[in-house]
């Protein structure tokens, strides 16, 4: 790896999501099953925000006294400021944004369609891969 590599080789591909309009719980379970933590929202098949395990596990406690959880629906907790990236960003740039904002994913799409996501452990791996390079290391296929 004696370059950058590209935002859609290190990408996670083909991302669950949920409809903004489904129960709350619907999206944490989705999280559960599919052992995620950030999850790509769709509102009439288009791409409009995130949910997190964070926004679900605040919204859920019940010592906030928000309405109760069966109530609770995708869109009254996602986030509306997510990062949207096309597929052809430079992942330098995709990774100052997220330092910057102090975020843990890039919703990428393509031709405004998402088409994967890239999280802070899909960063880590990167570098993992990067500096056992330098290193001259072999790639674990373990963890590749």
């Amino acid at each position: 790896m004696n370059r950058i590599p590209l935002l859609k080789t290190v990408m996670t591909p083909f991302p669950w999501w949920v409809d903004i309009d489904e129960p709350l719980l619907v999206a944490r379970d989705l999280m559960r099953k599919h052992r995620v933590r950030h999850l790509p929202v769709k509102e009439r098949g288009k791409l409009v925000s995130v949910v997190t395990d964070r926004d679900l596990k605040f919204a859920l406690d019940p010592e906030l006294g928000l309405p109760p959880r069966e109530s609770l629906r995708v869109r009254d907790v996602c986030v509306y400021t997510a990062f949207i990236v096309d597929i052809d960003s430079r992942l330098e740039e995709v990774l100052d944004v997220m330092a910057e904002r102090k975020i843990g994913s890039a919703l990428v799409t393509r031709d405004d369609h998402l088409v994967g996501i890239f999280t802070s452990p899909d960063a880590f791996r990167v570098l993992a891969r990067m500096i056992r390079d330098q290193r001259g290391e072999e790639l674990d296929p373990q963890i590749a």
